[in-house]
């Protein structure tokens, strides 16, 4: 889709020069049509990783999307300069009367914590209890879809044995639910977390089904809601070279983190890793604007409930 970002935001150049398709603001005003509203909660450290990794997903498709980016205000960043935050970052207190059509709200490296302790999760809370009123369809990512899981649905997280690490395969299930349309019985997607919530116990809830689940990572993709609600525990967005940056990060800091799996060609770090995952990643966040957004959200964005 022709996403509508600030014209001055620095991964917009990485953009265009990869050919996606972005519209300045000054056409979007011009243009006789209602725009999607999306919203970007970007929990992540560093931001502006997560800004271009998340904008390439949702680029390339004939609907326009005007995106908001939102942090959390009671949790200071460290790896993200302040100038690009006041620039560019609404809090939640500054968004909290509008409306969206979508929106994202990312993982975030605390899974290791209890939700409690994470320093900004009273606030989460209320984004979480705020979206049930004010956004036709949020998607979850990673240690989001965890936490979104423990306060809608109570399900709790488990630590497991060693860092789930590496690109998997995963079936497909309920092929005639749009959010899986178009999907191969196989796909892959990469995962990297220290924590999961049980398929069991997703499966066992009332009101969720699970679309997608691997055997060495478990569920990866589940829905609630008739759509009002995903949650993935992947990471699609992820280019090329996150996990070998991940794994080269981990190893300076000491920690004993294998090779991620199903990665480095013949385990070897030093070859190019091969990107397996890009066009069904593009396609799960296509269905999920075009079936659970697009087509759900009223006109009037005044109008959602």
């Amino acid at each position: 889709m022709p996403i509508n970002i600030q014209n001055d935001l620095p991964v917009r150049e990485t953009l265009e020069r990869e050919n996606l398709f972005i519209v300045d603001e000054n056409r979007a005003l011009h243009q006789d049509i209602r725009p999607l509203q999306l919203c970007i909660l970007n929990l992540m450290p560093k931001k502006e990783d997560t800004e271009l990794q998340l904008l390439r997903m949702l680029s390339n498709s004939p609907l326009q999307v005007d995106i908001t980016l939102m942090r959390v205000g009671s949790h200071e960043s460290t790896h993200t300069s302040s100038s690009h935050l006041n620039s560019f970052y609404y809090t939640f207190e500054e968004l909290r009367g509008r409306r969206f059509d979508g929106l994202i709200i990312t993982g975030a490296p605390v899974e290791t914590m209890e939700y409690e302790e994470v320093d900004y999760w009273p606030e989460l809370c209320r984004i979480f209890e705020w979206s049930k009123t004010h956004v036709t369809s949020v998607f979850h990512i990673c240690w989001g879809a965890q936490a979104g899981l423990y306060y809608h649905y109570g399900l709790q997280k488990k630590r497991l044995p060693r860092k789930l690490f590496g690109v998997y395969p995963h079936r497909v299930y309920h092929r005639s639910e749009p959010i899986v349309r178009g999907f191969d019985d196989y796909f892959l997607i990469p995962h990297s977390r220290y924590t999961e919530v049980s398929g069991k116990d997703i499966s066992a809830c009332p009101g969720l089904t699970v679309f997608a689940e691997s055997e060495a990572a478990g569920v990866l993709l589940c829905m609630a809601k008739e759509g009002r609600q995903i949650f993935i525990f992947g990471h699609g967005e992820y280019d090329r070279y996150t996990l070998r940056d991940e794994f080269l990060r981990d190893r300076e800091r000491g920690l004993d983190t294998a090779l991620p799996e199903n990665y480095f060609p013949g385990d070897d770090p030093e070859q190019e890793p091969a990107l397996q995952w890009r066009s069904h990643s593009s396609l799960l966040y296509a269905n999920w604007i075009n079936y659970y957004v697009y087509q759900l959200t009223p006109y009037d964005i005044s109008q959602i409930r």
